[in-house]
């Protein structure tokens, strides 16, 4: 009687133990997605802050305003700069445009003399003389430019400290890069902000990456763009299931990490793997997920 209690025994453990390993998940992990911090690129005083955490915001909108009066200020100081050095080159550049008629004339004049030379007609001493004229002229209108070379280094100098202002102004509107939920908020509207310091968290939940690990012997059942399914925990059922698609596989083995807890014992060595999943509202960032190369019926 005690022998064919003990078989009874073994046979129930082993079938215990096969039903448990055809219900095991092939991989185990942690759902993730792209964070982006948002930075100033400006200094100032925050007029406005349009950010809440958990609003989803489109890419392209003004979320916020950092006070641009002192650079407004700035800029129309620069220009009255600028007329004042450009009032200054107007009796110049006067100059050089009658030295530039004078050529015009002088040069029309030798090439007379030399048509009438060609025909025995005018003399070299004519010739040598016309030629003289024109670079006179020419030396002349050179030294005009030489004389307004600092005027006209000065204007270029005054207007690239404008387009500087301009870049510093258009970088105090902050425009939403992406289209994504707001994860977190690190400032408020009336605060003094400063260049780098970070405004807000955003990512793309539309769309989860799940980061699962699996062991070497595993390595060969998988391939990139593979569709594989993806359960989570669920209250109204006993997992809930998503459709995925496996996006990166690690080319290097690394040691599994202290997070990622599997049904049986955790091998040293493990190599990644990305899953897209659509999210359907479910699912949260740090969420844990099981992979499954086949659903069993």
């Amino acid at each position: 009687m005690k022998k064919g209690l003990i078989i009874l025994v073994s046979f129930t453990i082993f079938g215990f133990t096969s039903c448990n390993d055809e219900n095991r998940a092939d991989g185990y992990g942690n759902f993730e997605a792209t964070e982006v911090i948002i930075s100033s690129e400006a200094q100032g005083k925050i007029k406005y802050f349009k950010a809440e955490e958990g609003e989803q915001i489109e890419s392209g909108i003004h979320v916020t305003l950092i006070d641009t009066t002192q650079l407004h200020l700035e800029k129309q100081q620069l220009r009255a700069s600028k007329q004042t050095v450009a009032s200054k080159s107007q009796g110049v550049f006067s100059r050089i445009d009658v030295l530039n008629e004078k050529l015009k004339i002088a040069e029309r004049e030798e090439k007379r003399v030399k048509n009438l030379f060609a025909e025995n007609a005018a003399t070299q001493r004519q010739v040598d003389q016309a030629d003289g004229e024109v670079q006179v002229i020419r030396e002349e209108i050179r030294n005009v430019r030489t004389q307004n070379a600092p005027i006209v280094n000065e204007l270029e100098t005054i207007e690239a400290q404008i387009a500087k202002i301009n870049d510093l102004i258009e970088k105090s509107i902050i425009e939403n890069p992406i289209k994504g939920t707001v994860l977190s908020t690190y400032v408020e509207a009336g605060e003094v902000t400063g260049f780098g310091k970070p405004l807000y968290k955003i990512a793309d939940l539309d769309v989860m990456t799940l980061r699962v690990y699996i062991s070497e012997t595993q390595l060969a059942d998988i391939e990139l763009g593979q569709e594989v399914r993806v359960k989570i925990d669920s209250k109204k059922e006993e997992m809930k299931s998503y459709p995925g698609r496996i996006t990166w596989i690690s080319s290097s083995a690394e040691f599994t990490p202290k997070t990622i807890q599997t049904r049986e014992e955790r091998a040293n060595l493990v190599y990644a793997v990305d899953i897209v999943v659509k999210n359907d509202g479910s699912l949260k960032i740090g969420m844990p997920a099981e992979m499954w190369l086949s659903t069993p019926e």
